[in-house]
């Protein structure tokens, strides 16, 4: 199990002995289990003497620990003090800050960043459109759920008794003649949402208002905010409404994969 050679000769060359002890953490992380130092040797394919150099410092530096026991290592506390202090520093605001500004400049229509909070969506950031007709909103507002493109989003990725214990709490109260009050077409409209990826407002909570909202995902997989653009329904329509779904989509899996998530890509049949 040799470290990867690059093939691209403008990507500079790895340093073999940083790759190695990189693959020994994968690999006891892969294994979920304590490993001796002949194990390793051979999952590796490395000899011991020089596998045990790795382990000894890694071991010193506190990223493994070896039993005094029976000898062998598994992770050590180093990295879960590490893995905290980058999970601290995932903030979705200050992740998401420069591709909604981005996305703002790029579609000339408002965007939004929103979280769920007591079944309500509560807006934390927002980016404005330099258009002469805009969306009034202010970061602190309240919305329903039901109703809007972000609040769908969210409601659509939360377990089904919790979207029932809001809808229960909150009710489905029109707004519009849009407005989806049944809450078997809520669930339909939810399923939806998570076929494809994004929710639409179709003026449900404002007439003339259409907005795309796309989830966004921590490094666990959780959606734990949503973004969305909004604009009048006159702009937001045709070509600019696909454009918006391609960039709001786009930009919703670069700001997951800011706040570290990965998403599981699984392998065809073959193997290949």
């Amino acid at each position: 199990m040799e470290a990867k050679k690059t093939s691209r000769k403008d990507h500079p060359p790895q340093i073999r002995s940083v790759a190695k002890a990189l693959m020994i953490l994968d690999l006891l992380a892969a294994s979920q289990r304590e490993m001796s130092l002949a194990e390793l040797a051979r999952e590796m394919e490395l000899p011991k003497s020089t596998l045990h150099g790795l382990l000894s410092t890694l071991r010193d530096y506190g990223y493994i620990e070896q039993s005094a026991f029976d000898g062998r290592y598994r992770l050590g506390i180093r990295l879960f003090e590490i893995g905290n202090a980058v999970a601290n520093n995932w903030d979705v605001r200050r992740v998401a800050a420069p591709y909604i500004q981005h996305l703002v400049e790029e579609l000339e229509e408002t965007v939004h960043l929103v979280i769920l909070d007591k079944g309500e969506v509560l807006y934390i950031d927002k980016r404005e459109s330099r258009q002469s007709l805009r969306i009034v909103s202010q970061v602190g507002m309240r919305l329903p759920a039901h109703c809007t493109g972000v609040g769908k989003v969210l409601l659509a990725y939360l377990h089904p008794s919790e979207v029932k214990r809001i809808i229960a709490l909150k009710g489905l109260p029109r707004y519009t003649r849009n407005t989806i009050t049944d809450p078997r077409r809520l669930e339909a409209e939810l399923e939806k949402i998570r076929s494809q990826g994004y929710a639409i407002d179709n003026e449900e909570i404002m007439d003339g208002l259409r907005c795309v909202a796309a989830p966004l995902r921590e490094h666990n997989g959780k959606v734990c905010a949503a973004i969305s653009v909004s604009g009048p329904a006159a702009r937001m329509d045709g070509e600019r409404l696909q454009l918006a779904i391609d960039r709001i989509t786009r930009t919703a899996a670069e700001i997951s994969a800011g706040l570290g998530y990965r998403p599981v890509v699984e392998s065809d049949a073959s193997g290949a």
